[in-house]
């Protein structure tokens, strides 16, 4: 705090203070009786005595500091309990996961695949550090063949889900299952390569959509 000290005994008023080392800063002297210093909260209890011994004066001129804050807000504890209140429920809060989001193009549902990875641990309201990603990412790759790849980030109370679907594998016909082979639609042949079956056209001829291009028994 700053005080300003008045007195016909400035010079006393101050080598009572060093002796008793009470410590005074940023002074400044105006005229020769009027003193401006800082001074701690502890020590300004102590100027009282010395004060009256050397007819002193003494005015606060500013007040700063921690303690002084705390008093001027006494009467709003109620404020600022609610506030401390509300960080640590935020702080708390942030420890779990309260949102997933899925990213990517799949064939199955967003529930679906939401109540696939609750049912591994994945869910909100889970704590963040009982959640296993990489075991749920294993998981669910070996159980689900429609996805090919799978990644979980953890964003803030987040859980960012991005999905790769994988490619379906083209179904295999059996050799003993082929037929004829027939044109789709009209053109002039330019090339042709028999390896089962016997060719019903050749090169430089003009087909039709529906002409036999290749005779082979089903």
């Amino acid at each position: 705090m700053n005080i300003k000290v008045e007195s016909l005994f400035i010079e006393r008023f101050i080598n009572i203070c060093i002796s008793k080392n009470i410590l005074l800063w940023k002074t400044k002297r105006e005229k020769a009786t009027i003193l401006y210093a800082n001074i701690s909260i502890s020590e300004y209890k102590k100027l009282r005595n010395i004060a009256k011994k050397t007819k002193s004066k003494i005015n606060i001129e500013n007040k700063k500091g921690l303690p002084f804050i705390l008093h001027r807000y006494r009467k709003r504890k109620i404020f600022f309990g609610l506030l401390i209140l509300i960080i640590v429920g935020l702080v708390f809060i942030s420890n779990f996961i309260w949102n997933i989001e899925i990213k990517g193009d799949i064939n199955a549902s967003k529930e679906e695949l939401i109540e696939v990875l609750g049912e591994r641990g994945l869910k909100p309201g889970r704590k963040k550090s009982e959640i296993d990603i990489d075991q749920i990412i294993n998981n669910i790759r070996l159980n689900r063949d429609d996805i090919a790849w799978i990644g979980i980030n953890i964003k803030g109370t987040n859980a960012i889900i991005e999905i790769k679907e994988a490619t379906k594998a083209p179904d295999i016909i059996q050799e003993n299952e082929f037929c004829n082979i027939v044109s789709d639609k009209s053109g002039i042949i330019t090339k042709m390569s028999v390896q089962n079956g016997t060719a019903n056209m050749e090169v430089g001829d003009i087909v039709q959509k529906g002409d036999i291009l290749i005779n082979r028994s089903c």
